[in-house]
């Protein structure tokens, strides 16, 4: 069975830069590298790793941002700004209540939470139309916080973070600021909730970069915590 294009491209991309630098390393310090000298060029690699995890995925989010951007799926919290064509009375930046509804002129109380932006577009367009001429309504986010992920250990910048574009393991902990110093990264777990029950997923980054075990870097989930012990 093929992979998904962009895993297959991203992995490609990474192994490919890995081997670049350890090419470098071999030729450029010998046999005998000192561990100081070892450590700099751990450190380069994963510099290296982010720059091609993190830009990849960017590129083609710039590439397909209209796409993306209607086919966000809306969930309670996210802010949304809804324009309507020539009727800025009509116009708002709405807030995804708990109850997954957005309030608005003329439309009343409309159920947003499960809709894409483009659905949204479309029904409200339909809601309005025997009060307003050809109604044109755009829905567009504002604020993505619905769709979270966390990260917590021993990484540079812990915290929230939202999914704006397809992320994967390896993705997010760049995105974090990388490992600290003494972080385990053959030890990393990332707890998933499926069903209403809690499931544990590990990532050995030691064992990826040396090209075993790619299928670990998978895709982060909406509510996924990443733990970098």
């Amino acid at each position: 069975m093929l992979l998904p294009f962009y895993l297959t491209a991203h992995n490609m991309i990474l192994l490919f830069a890995i081997g670049f630098l350890r090419f470098a390393l071999f030729f450029g310090g010998g046999f005998a590298v000192e561990n100081a000298h070892k450590n700099k060029m751990s450190y380069f690699l994963f510099s290296l790793t982010i720059l091609f995890t993190t830009i990849w995925p960017l590129a083609v989010r710039a590439d397909q941002s209209t796409e993306v951007e209607k086919d966000y799926l809306i969930g309670v919290g996210d802010v949304l700004e809804v324009q309507v064509w020539q009727e800025p009375d009509l116009s708002r930046t709405v807030k995804v209540r708990l109850d997954g509804k957005i309030s608005l002129p003329l439309a009343g109380d409309v159920q947003a939470a499960g809709k894409t932006t483009g659905e949204l577009d479309q029904f409200l367009e339909k809601k309005i139309s025997d009060l307003v001429t050809e109604p044109a309504v755009s829905v567009m986010l504002v604020e993505n916080r619905s769709r979270r992920y966390y990260v917590v250990g021993q990484v540079g910048q812990p915290g929230e973070f939202p999914i704006e574009f397809p992320l994967t393991i390896l993705q997010a902990i760049a995105r974090s600021g990388g490992f600290q110093e003494w972080a385990k990264r053959e030890e990393i777990k990332v707890v998933r909730r499926q069903g209403g029950k809690e499931e544990f997923l590990s990532f050995d980054y030691d064992d990826f970069t040396k090209g075993r075990n790619l299928q670990q870097n998978v895709l982060i989930v909406p509510g996924d915590t990443i733990i970098v012990p």
